[in-house]
């Protein structure tokens, strides 16, 4: 099984790093079958991307999450909405079925995050939600691969 982790947000925007930060620690564990990406946002081109695996997992920062983090299976949007600066994952999912390409079984996990300010770093509660989401998430792969 192909499997993607995308991570996206702002590395700059504190908390907004948890989804690229979970895909980095992904990368770091090696996993067989297993890709990782991120992005400062998802755009339309993820479409094609994401048509080459089997399970894609969308990974966000969130900041109505419940602690320490929401984990739900997406569906593809009938609506395909999108603006100049970002698409939603089911959008991207949609886009999928809308260009003909397959859509891969896709999760979304919103981590919680509490500060979205300008700078650099984690905030010390956001640090120990993505500590919780890695694990989650490793745990989830390890079971469908």
């Amino acid at each position: 099984m192909k499997i993607l982790v995308l991570g996206y947000g702002n590395p700059s925007r504190q908390d907004d790093a948890l989804g690229p930060s979970l895909a980095d620690a992904i990368e770091k564990m090696k996993l067989d079958g297993v890709a990782t990406d991120s992005d400062y946002q998802l755009n339309i081109e993820y479409a094609l991307d994401i048509a080459a695996y089997d399970l894609v997992i969308f990974a966000d920062a969130s900041i109505d999450a419940d602690e320490p983090f929401d984990f739900a299976r997406l569906e593809a949007s009938r609506e395909i909405t999108f603006t100049t600066h970002s698409v939603s994952a089911e959008s991207v999912l949609g886009l999928c079925e809308e260009i003909g390409v397959e859509m891969p079984e896709a999760w979304q996990i919103a981590i919680r995050g509490y500060s979205f300010d300008f700078g650099d770093g984690l905030t010390e509660k956001a640090s120990g939600n993505l500590a919780k989401a890695v694990e989650f998430i490793a745990g989830f792969i390890r079971e469908r691969s």
